[in-house]
């Protein structure tokens, strides 16, 4: 935050502040202002208009740094940063691809580069932050039987498949991870993470596919 405050005639990105585009402008406010529309407006230096884009986008950005990185703290920084970047470079846009992928590309960046330091550094990526934060329990939601009324031994077993589960995406390389969790956690197409990774949709069924082979032969030995 204190990064992006200076920066002179920045946006404010704090969520809980941004707002549609003025009234007074004469714009009419929309469930979804076309992205193409903000995005020259914020070229030339409307910021409620990028304030718009950011509205229409933080939720979704912020949720995915947070599953990402397994850290709601670190998730928040990240989240920042992509925004503080998409401002900071939008004059480069140049509408070859959506914004969501634009975006999407700067957080999943920021993102890798975090888990690869924090791998380097010999850091646990999963057991404490992702077992206690929003994304470890979003997860476990997607697993089956593992809900508050089943029996406490289908509780525990669930817990500790869990924990197998992320003990396993922990040795996963950092964009093996990141493309397993775009494709299963988020539901993206291949088409869409290798658009977001700058890479080709083959090159991101082979990443797929060993990550996926990997958590087999790590799920397997727990068995």
């Amino acid at each position: 935050m204190s990064e992006i405050s200076k920066i002179p005639e920045t946006p404010n990105l704090n969520r809980a502040v941004l707002a549609p585009l003025n009234q007074t402008t004469g714009e009419v406010r929309l469930s979804r202002v076309d992205d193409s529309l903000l995005i020259r407006e914020a070229q030339q230096g409307n910021t409620a208009a990028f304030e718009e884009l950011v509205r229409q986008y933080d939720r979704a950005v912020l949720r995915l740094a947070v599953h990402l990185t397994g850290s709601q703290e670190d998730g928040q920084d990240i989240y920042q940063e992509a925004f503080l970047r998409a401002y900071i470079n939008l004059a480069r846009f140049r509408f070859e691809c959506s914004f969501y992928t634009w975006i999407y590309r700067i957080v999943t960046n920021l993102c890798l580069d975090h888990l690869r330091k924090k791998r380097s550094r010999g850091r646990d990526l999963n057991t404490t932050a992702c077992a206690e934060g929003e994304a470890q329990e979003d997860r476990l939601d997607r697993m089956p039987d593992r809900r508050p009324g089943a029996s406490p031994e289908r509780s525990f077993a669930g817990r500790e498949l869990q924990q197998s589960i992320l003990r396993a995406l922990s040795q996963l390389s950092p964009r093996e991870r990141m493309v397993f969790e775009l494709k299963h956690y988020h539901g993206m197409r291949l088409r869409t993470v290798a658009g977001m990774l700058n890479t080709t949709e083959g090159t991101i069924k082979n990443t797929l596919f060993r990550a996926t082979h990997k958590l087999r032969l790590r799920l397997a030995e727990v068995r």
